[in-house]
């Protein structure tokens, strides 16, 4: 088989994968997008490590031992991911990404911080009590 296509089909699911990381709300979603992409690293990988043990004299495998530890960085991603995930959706509810934001942080979407006109209103309202 000729290199061409490996390196074609890999490049279609690593673009498969980038457009699930950008265009996805889910964070599942997204995280399956990125397996997608590592998994079109470890075809590119293995293609090119029978391509060139065919060329060199020496069958060093190295092509194949990356993808082993690629698989398992994946592996630990995936699962650190989704325990990350299950945490975030058991405390606010969801698991869209655009939602998930600190509710510590009240910052409106015209610029004013309703924390901040508070403590003014509050310390307006103690200098007039202080006044009578």
């Amino acid at each position: 088989m000729h290199l061409a296509y490996p390196a074609v089909l890999s490049a279609l699911l690593f673009c498969t994968g980038l457009y699930g990381v950008l265009a996805r709300r889910n964070a599942i979603l997204v995280l399956m997008s990125v397996e997608l992409m590592l998994n079109a690293v470890n075809l590119n990988l293995v293609a090119f490590d029978v391509w060139l043990s065919r060329t060199a004299e020496e069958t060093l495998h190295s092509g194949q031992a990356l993808t082993l530890f690629t698989i398992a960085i994946a592996a630990a991603e995936i699962g650190i991911g989704l325990a990350i995930v299950l945490a975030v959706h058991r405390n606010r509810g969801t698991a869209d990404i655009d939602k998930l934001r600190d509710t510590a942080e009240r910052h409106d979407t015209d610029g004013t911080d309703h924390d901040a006109l508070t403590a003014e209103q509050s310390g307006e309202a103690q200098k007039a009590e202080a006044t009578a």
